[in-house]
């Protein structure tokens, strides 16, 4: 019989973000969206700025915005090793959205501004993923 969890865990250099068991993790990668399942193959992938859906073992779901990394899936364990990532519970909406703003407006000035673009795409996964965990 297959089994029916698997271990999560998301470490970013500053901290554990998040660990336990889930029944599937939905992330984006470069190949794009993917769903992880127990007994999914081994995998390998880059991470896109976008959030984590983790669906854990009692139904609930845990959203988390991953603003960039990689995720190894093997033996029933997903870790997403990223450099900024954030608990929807953690995410300050006016401050993401203050910094949204603050980034549209850079952009207006100058749209090559890659620092500006980097700010817009992380403000608005934070502020997706407090939309998504208050529904």
């Amino acid at each position: 019989m297959a089994t029916e969890t698997m271990k999560i865990e998301m470490v970013s250099p500053e901290r554990n973000i998040f660990s336990g068991e889930a029944s599937m993790l939905v992330a984006r990668t470069s190949d794009g969206d993917i769903a992880f399942e127990p007994g999914h193959i081994p995998f390998v992938g880059v991470l896109q700025p976008k959030q984590v859906k983790v669906i854990l073992t009692d139904g609930s779901i845990q959203y988390v915005a991953v603003h960039s990394g990689f995720v190894e899936v093997c033996n029933n364990e997903v870790s997403i090793l990223s450099d900024r990532a954030e608990l929807a519970s953690e995410i300050d909406a006016s401050r993401a959205e203050a910094a949204r703003d603050r980034a549209q407006q850079a952009l207006s000035a100058d749209p090559d501004d890659e620092a500006a673009t980097a700010a817009l795409s992380r403000a608005e996964t934070r502020l997706e993923v407090i939309s998504l965990a208050n529904q």
